[in-house]
């Protein structure tokens, strides 16, 4: 075995051990289990959507436990101000009498950080997360203050409730490497839920990785190669996203004001990447980049008067799209201009 597919196989064997660890507390929900850890090594960061009581907060918190790195909640409500979470300058007195100004740190310093029903603070307050997600650093006072690598954001909102929220602007939504809808469990799900709740009987969390570790795999994720083909398929995705481009999809055209942002198209390598590393794999596939799609790319979707008017999910527009894009281009797509 070559040293490269040693890498792999190692990346592949901590993967499914984080997995494990958190299926000790998680039951089911599989698909977002995993989709959390492809933004993790990523680089990125995850929205998770879904009705209360689905066990969002339960499996960051898990995950937390399961990497030996600092974690830090963040209730979201209206009242809250962007230095409850940033931190502030407050005066403190030495013992000779002087006093001066000390930076107090706030929760947005901690590794793993949960923004639970991030939609609930108002929009000063989001913009606050946001400098944080995409710089890993806040500014107060003037004053830049770096924020520990890793960092990773993930942030809850609850779909149906609408009163007393804030919806995230479009600037902020794109910023998230992926969202994920939870869903409900199944029977099988629920009785295990059951079981696993009302007895006495608990499997503590296992510590898997620490913050070096998981820099290095993200750095060892960055190395996956991704094939010229590959790299042109992604580019097909994207523009088909967008209803002024001629290869768009009628779906799109009908029902889309705005398509996916540049940021769509490095969710997609990035998630394929991770996706080719969790399956032993040191390149990237068509297929790795098909199954990132959904979440890597619905909230970036804009709809329409008439697609919001008739509740088209954007899911259903990109699954038109995957149909629609070729894993090869057309042929005329190849020739040089004229011929």
């Amino acid at each position: 075995m070559s040293l490269v597919e040693e890498r792999a196989q190692e990346f592949r064997r901590s993967f499914q051990s984080l997995q494990q660890e958190i299926g000790k507390a998680v039951v089911g929900h599989p698909e977002i289990v995993q989709g959390v850890l492809v933004c993790l090594f990523s680089g990125g960061h995850a929205l998770l959507e879904g009705v209360p009581g689905l066990g969002k907060t339960l499996l960051v918190k898990t995950l937390a436990e399961g990497l030996d790195l600092r974690f830090a909640r963040i209730q979201f409500t209206p009242d809250l101000m962007p230095a409850d979470i940033t931190g502030t300058n407050v005066v403190v007195g030495s013992p000779e009498g002087e006093r001066r100004f000390s930076f107090q740190r706030g929760p947005l310093f901690g590794q793993i950080v949960l923004a639970d029903e991030v939609n609930r603070a108002t929009p000063k307050t989001q913009s606050a997360l946001l400098e944080a997600m995409q710089e890993v650093a806040v500014t107060v006072g003037g004053v830049h203050h770096p924020l520990e690598r890793p960092f990773f954001v993930l942030a809850t909102q609850n779909p149906i409730e609408m009163e007393g929220t804030y919806p995230l602007p479009e600037a902020q939504l794109d910023r998230f490497f992926f969202k994920l809808r939870v869903r409900y469990p199944s029977a099988e799900d629920l009785i295990e839920i059951i079981d696993r709740t009302t007895r006495p009987v608990t499997h503590p969390v296992q510590k898997v990785a620490g913050g070096r570790e998981v820099e290095a795999m993200k750095a060892l994720v960055r190395e996956v190669p991704v094939a010229q083909p590959v790299k042109e398929y992604v580019s097909r995705l994207i523009l088909s996203t967008r209803p002024e481009h001629p290869g768009a999809p009628e779906m799109v055209r009908r029902f889309v004001r705005y398509g996916s942002s540049p940021r769509g198209a490095q969710a997609l390598v990035m998630g394929a990447k991770v996706g080719a590393l969790m399956d032993g794999r040191f390149n990237v596939s068509f297929d790795d980049v098909r199954t990132v799609t959904l979440p890597a790319l619905r909230h970036r979707l804009i709809l329409s008067f008439e697609g919001e008017a008739e509740g088209v999910d954007p899911d259903q527009i990109l699954e038109d799209v995957l149909s629609h894009v070729s894993a090869q281009p057309a042929r005329a797509a190849l020739l040089p201009e004229g011929l």
